[in-house]
């Protein structure tokens, strides 16, 4: 095992930036100081702990069910294109310690064990998140696995070969986006699935009378849901591999098994640097995604927690957008720009099959949590007008603020042309616009893509309705 040290940083005039974390925020962050600083004036380093680079997280699940044909169709920008863009990007090496005192982080290549000390002018903290393994009896048996990255998705797949000569029985446990979505995958190969959700309904990101709708449309898929149970120990044969989750009530068989019950930021490192962390467990930054109290240290993407513009309040969503645009910012301030990042409203999609799941905003817990009142409304629509051919169910659940009226959240489950008008009420909520104010909203109208009064503006018509009336 050796062990170097790079250069001091500074070397013929030129300050150096490290990154840690090889994915979206980390890259985004390194290719945008590099767009606005040369290699005569910045020496750019970056350390990934995987084989890959820049890829679509949030893709794998597709790629699992083969909607996506190839992994690398998932990778935006591979090494070799970072490092011929200059950037001296160190694969399958984990940085291992930050020495805040000394500017400088200590990283082992995973292969080799070689180990070194590199120092820099600024570093950028960009570790990502890790999937939650409960700590429960053979939960590291061969065959169970989380999904955060593409060596994850690798696995999976390996695992699911392998497991074929065994058997077609999978259980994922936890109902969230990744379970949701691993579930259709898990049955579009041919699997019989199983999801354990220790919730009342699928989707938490969802109420749960709108979680119901997912529910349906997961057992019309095939999928057996399994909700208000929680697991309890894993069983595995005599050679280790997984054969079946127990809950209290039941023992279910399984082949393979996948743990969709969330994520948590991989701060680890940070945490033992002494940087901040939030409620959450995520890094804290400020507006500019400089971590707070230190000036040359920034973090991006999952591994932070960022504000809440509705509730006012910090949050871990752990989110490609989000993790793109952070190190878009990150990468501007270092480079000698400016940028901030306000914060977020919480917006997400997804889909089971044809249905699209879609929210945004504050839930009702979250609305309760954070000390407001509120009216919450649903309404039963649809996406083109009746008459027009292909109309399809969809409905809106809409909170506003008690008097103010100020929009809140907004949930959306329905089939094609659903998801994305969300966005509607994304800009509302970033705007800060009451129920009412939305329903003079001038929205695109023909019979092809909605009815003459949109479903996102038929709840705020309803919801500003029963403001009103909460008022009299």
């Amino acid at each position: 095992m050796s062990m170097s040290e790079s250069a001091r940083p500074g070397a013929a005039g030129r300050e150096r930036l490290v990154v840690i974390g090889g994915d979206a925020a980390g890259m985004s962050a390194a290719s945008q100081a590099r767009r606005l600083k040369g290699p005569g004036e910045l020496d750019v380093v970056a350390f990934e702990r995987g084989h890959f680079t820049s890829y679509s997280a949030c893709g794998i699940p597709y790629w699992v069910g083969g909607d996506v044909d190839e992994r690398d169709d998932l990778i935006a920008r591979t090494p070799q294109e970072h490092r011929a863009r200059g950037i001296d990007l160190r694969l399958r090496t984990e940085v291992t310690e930050i020495d805040l005192a000394r500017q400088r982080v200590h990283a082992r290549d995973v292969d080799s064990g070689a180990e070194s000390w590199t120092s820099y002018d600024d570093l950028v903290i960009a570790t990502g998140a890790r999937p939650i393994r409960p700590d429960l009896p053979g939960a590291d048996a061969e065959g169970v696995h989380g999904v955060q990255t593409l060596d994850d998705g690798q696995e999976l797949l390996d695992s699911l070969a392998r497991s074929r000569a065994r058997g077609r029985h999978a259980v994922v446990v936890g109902a969230g986006y990744i379970g949701v979505e691993m579930a259709e995958a898990l049955i579009k190969r041919g699997y019989l699935v199983t999801v354990v959700n220790r919730g009342s309904e699928p989707m938490s990101t969802l109420d749960p009378d709108m979680g119901r709708l997912v529910h349906r449309a997961m057992e019309g898929l095939g999928i057996t849901m399994v909700n208000d149970a929680e697991v309890t120990e894993l069983l595995a044969d005599d050679d280790g591999r997984v054969r079946a989750v127990v809950t209290a009530d039941a023992e279910h068989p399984a082949d393979v098994v996948v743990l969709g019950i969330g994520v948590r930021p991989e701060t680890a490192l940070a945490e033992a640097a002494g940087l901040p962390l939030g409620a959450h467990g995520g890094l804290l930054t400020d507006l500019a995604m400089r971590v707070r109290g230190h000036g040359n240290v920034w973090a991006g993407g999952d591994c932070v927690e960022v504000l809440d513009l509705v509730s006012g309040q910090e949050r871990h969503i752990p989110l490609g957008t989000h993790a793109n645009k952070h190190g878009q910012i990150i990468g501007t301030n270092i480079g000698g720009g400016y940028a901030t990042f306000p914060g977020v409203v919480g917006t997400a999609v997804s889909k089971v099959c044809d249905l699209e799941i879609a929210r945004t905003g504050l839930r009702e817990k979250d609305a309760r949590r954070a000390g407001l009142r509120y009216e919450a409304v649903t309404v039963e629509s649809t996406s083109r007008a009746g008459y027009y051919p292909g109309a399809s169910p969809m409905t809106v659940k809409m909170l506003a603020e008690r008097r103010t009226g100020r929009l809140l959240g907004v949930q959306i489950v329905g089939r094609e042309g659903a998801a994305k008008r969300v966005d509607i009420a994304a800009v509302a909520l970033t705007a800060g616009m009451t129920a009412e104010q939305m329903t003079t909203l001038d929205l695109g109208y023909a019979p092809p893509f909605s009815p003459v009064w949109d479903p996102v503006l038929v709840a705020a018509r309803k919801a500003a309705a029963k403001v009103r009336g909460a008022q009299g």
